[in-house]
């Protein structure tokens, strides 16, 4: 007797995340500066001095808008 059993198709492999180039960060601790792409490639998010807080770091150029 031949017992067909329902083969289901290949899970799709995950794809990786958006990186977004134009964030960079700030480490807390001694302000070490470093852009997503860069964090994305370690297998954890950590700093060179081991600290693992980072903060957004802001342009340097403000925006300014006109008032209404």
């Amino acid at each position: 007797m031949s017992t067909e059993i329902p083969v289901s198709p290949p899970a799709p492999k995950e794809q990786p995340a958006k990186v977004f180039t134009g964030a960079v960060y700030e480490c807390v601790r001694c302000g070490t500066r470093t852009t997503q792409e860069e964090l994305s490639r370690l297998p954890e998010v950590k700093c060179i001095c081991g600290y693992r807080v980072f903060k957004k770091a802001r342009p340097a150029v403000v925006k300014q808008i006109k008032a209404v």
